[in-house]
């Protein structure tokens, strides 16, 4: 993390107990030291004072270092510092005072109308004490300079005492708040960054749990139909292998021909795998901003997506699909409805999911059922239903796992495109799987 100021004002804040209002140890010599210079230069001031005003010497002396030694308040009291400047300003004393303490207070946080009626009460105070000692000097020289020389002498002294530190003490403050509001601006800005960080984490998180319920599903869908199918091949070669063995020959090659397709769906999917485990590997490996490992992340999605839906099954694959489980033994009853149109990928492969998934459960579940599958095109959405009768007695079951995920993993394919989903069992002891998907995507739709 960055050092910002908070770690300033926590060592600030520990220190003004030891050193009263002083925040640094430098900050209190200095005004120490201006207040000793201060207190000396009106206590020699005090001198001619106490002379004038026909007071003792003493007095004029304590008077001068009382009065000087206000400027040690500086920081803490800017206003009294500037007011005891004006207020002894005609005993011609506290010079060093009032020039330090209108800078002081001009770059304090004193409200405008505060420093501006006050500087202007010590350059009237001045441009007044100024004209009368030099007024009170010409009368006592022995040439005359001619009536402008005291206005323009008092003028430009006034000013020249007031101005200058009036004008450094405005920028002072000016450059003071302008860093404080940086500092504060930059304390800001890390605890966002800090909390962007926390939330890109959350969002890599999700969308890394979302990716593996995306991976198993697809891996269920691929893997749970073309092993049912083999397994009720299987059970069929095993039954007539005595009896037709050419008919066991079939069905042994159709055992193989669904292994091999098997095996190269799961390999195309592993290489997308791979791929994006590859695209994280040198993302890790090369440091970059923010923004372009959003952008690549994003790319590499997109891509992979592209890939996954270009290479799925389509509406068009419905027809083999279903042969393969009339090979197998069922009796499927396969119709369609109105004119096929140009669906987007996600769609087709979806309801080509939905009817794989279906299918692979009456296998599972209902050996030797008839089933009808039935879709249809419609003006802005495709249905699809597969339903299937009750088990036929005696007939043997198929031993297949069942790890409860199809109806779930059908729901959110369907919903995550916007559409309806709706399962469950029928009058006739059966079971019914019904799905409707929009023509076009929701915005917020990314499954595949």
């Amino acid at each position: 993390m960055t050092t910002t100021g908070a770690h300033q004002d926590s060592a600030d804040d520990a220190s003004p107990r030891s050193l009263l209002w002083w925040g640094r140890r430098r900050s209190a010599v200095l005004d120490v030291g201006l207040g000793l210079v201060s207190a000396a230069e009106c206590a020699l001031e005090g001198v001619r004072f106490s002379e004038t005003a026909a007071l003792p010497v003493p007095v004029g002396v304590v008077f001068g270092l009382l009065a000087g030694s206000v400027l040690v308040l500086r920081r803490r009291w800017p206003v009294a510092v500037v007011l005891v400047s004006i207020a002894i300003t005609p005993a011609e004393m506290g010079f060093l005072m009032g020039i330090v303490g209108l800078y002081t207070l001009a770059a304090s946080e004193a409200p405008r109308r505060v420093i501006a009626a006050l500087a202007g009460m010590s350059l009237l105070g001045t441009l007044i004490v100024t004209f009368v000692r030099t007024r009170q000097d010409v009368a006592t020289a022995d040439f005359d300079p001619g009536p402008w020389y005291v206005p323009v002498v008092s003028v430009v002294m006034s000013i020249g005492l007031t101005a200058p530190p009036l004008l450094l003490g405005l920028y002072v403050g000016a450059r003071r708040r302008l860093m404080e509001s940086l500092r504060e601006r930059a304390v800001s800005l890390e605890q966002e960054l800090s909390l962007l960080a926390d939330r890109a984490e959350q969002q890599a998180q999700w969308a890394r749990t979302e990716e593996r319920t995306r991976i198993a599903r697809e891996m269920h869908d691929v893997v749970a139909h073309r092993v049912s199918l083999m397994v009720v091949h299987a059970a069929a070669l095993q039954a007539v292998a005595l009896k037709d063995p050419q008919k066991a020959v079939k069905n042994a090659a159709l055992v193989g021909d669904m292994g091999r397709q098997a095996l190269t769906e799961l390999r195309e999917m592993l290489g997308v795998l791979r791929s994006g485990e590859e695209v994280a590997a040198r993302a890790a490996a090369e440091p970059v901003p923010l923004a372009a490992v959003g952008a690549a992340a994003a790319a590499a999605a997109e891509a992979a997506e592209a890939e996954v839906t270009a290479e799925g099954p389509s509406l068009a694959d419905l027809g083999s699909l279903v042969e393969q489980s009339r090979l197998a033994g069922m009796v499927v009853e396969f119709s369609v409805h109105g004119e096929s149109r140009g669906y987007r990928p996600e769609v087709e492969q979806t309801a080509f999911r939905v009817v794989q998934e279906a299918l692979t459960n009456v296998h599972k579940h209902a050996a030797g059922a008839k089933a009808w599958v039935r879709v249809a095109h419609r003006d802005a959405e495709i249905a699809m239903q597969v339903e299937n009768g009750p088990s036929e007695r005696g007939a043997a079951d198929a031993g297949l796992p069942s790890g409860g995920n199809g109806l779930v993993g059908m729901r959110e394919r369907v919903s995550a495109l916007g559409g309806v989903f709706v399962s469950g069992p029928t009058d006739g002891g059966g079971f019914r799987v019904s799905a409707v998907l929009p023509m076009e995507l929701p915005v917020e739709s990314s499954v595949v």
